[in-house]
């Protein structure tokens, strides 16, 4: 689904004008007081080229916006900045990971945001901007903060999910019923989702830390401090995914290990029962022998074959009791 642009305009830090036409941009950066926000939801080619004419963006920062696929990163161009970042939830029961790239072209008084697809609800992001409007005044740096800061917290609820998975899971292979082989491929399934998840969240730390560096202007001295809390959260988070991929590698080293620990309980059990089977087959094999042997054709010697197959038998069976392999 395509959503219409969205279009906010600010000035001297108050919203004035939103959902005005996108060919009204340049008609508000007239005012040297006031900052634009265009929201794009998957546009097309001619809508794209239309505000990089008229804003001055970069051909290959156009081109990463209309491809797919490109890692968080912030590049740096003469006249804006292109970041790239992506949003996340985590389905546990398909055990998928749904990615939304959202691009942003920051320019001194301008900022543009194109998202491939409405997976991701910018209505959310503009709720933020709302209730943190004292820091509407710091310009592009305050609706990158908003954005970014709703991107981190769905990344906290997907680490939370992980997490919840994975305790859950470390129950489940200490239970003495065997994995069916659809648990064991939902788990597979799941440890993808953790390594793309670690893909995007560790590279955004650097963009963000690119982003705070002083000789870009865009993050002044008032907007600082929550760009540095920011980067905390994602710091935590990048931690927690390296914790979780260690979990995830102890599970599966644990699940192995216990899958050889009970297929050598099973083959004991199987060995032990074998040798017990065994000896009444040794000793009638021995009595039905053709050849002439004490006790042969009297009944004290059917009672010392009887004897002799009970008493071994009973005796193996305590002796592997004892050893616990039965």
């Amino acid at each position: 689904m395509i959503e219409t642009p969205h279009t906010r305009a600010y000035r001297k830090g108050l919203l004035e004008a939103e959902g005005f036409p996108v060919e009204q941009v340049s008609d508000h950066l007239e005012d040297d007081a006031t900052t634009v926000w265009v929201d794009l939801c998957g546009p097309t080619v001619d809508e794209l080229h239309q505000l990089a004419d008229e804003l001055g963006l970069h051909e290959l920062a156009v081109e990463d916006a209309l491809g797919r696929h490109q890692r968080p990163k912030l590049d740096h161009y003469a006249s804006h900045l292109f970041m790239a970042c992506h949003a996340v939830s985590v389905d546990q029961e398909t055990a998928e990971l749904d990615i939304v790239e959202i691009d942003m072209f920051l320019g001194p008084r301008w900022i543009i945001t194109v998202r491939k697809d409405a997976g991701f609800d910018m209505r959310q992001v503009m709720d933020r901007c709302d209730r943190v409007a004292d820091l509407a005044d710091t310009g592009v740096a305050f609706v990158v903060y908003a954005l970014l800061d709703v991107i981190v917290d769905g990344y906290f609820e997907a680490v939370e999910t992980f997490d919840e998975y994975y305790d859950q899971v470390s129950e489940e292979i200490f239970s003495e019923q065997p994995l069916e082989p659809q648990q064991q491929k939902h788990w597979f399934q799941m440890r993808q989702a953790l390594v793309k998840f670690h893909r995007l969240a560790f590279p955004l730390r650097e963009a963000i830390s690119s982003l705070m560096r002083r000789e870009h202007e865009l993050v002044n001295t008032e907007i600082y401090p929550y760009y540095q809390d920011l980067y905390d959260h994602v710091l935590r988070i990048t931690e927690s995914t390296d914790s979780l991929r260690d979990l995830v590698s102890t599970i599966v080293e644990t699940n192995l290990s216990l899958r050889d620990y009970r297929q050598n309980q099973v083959m004991k059990k199987v060995t032990s029962w074998a040798a017990i089977i065994a000896v009444p087959t040794l000793v009638t094999g021995f009595y039905g022998m053709n050849v002439r042997f004490p006790g042969i054709a009297t009944e004290w010697g059917a009672g010392l074959a009887a004897a002799l197959i009970v008493v071994t038998s009973v005796s193996l069976y305590f002796t592997f009791k004892r050893n616990d392999w039965l």
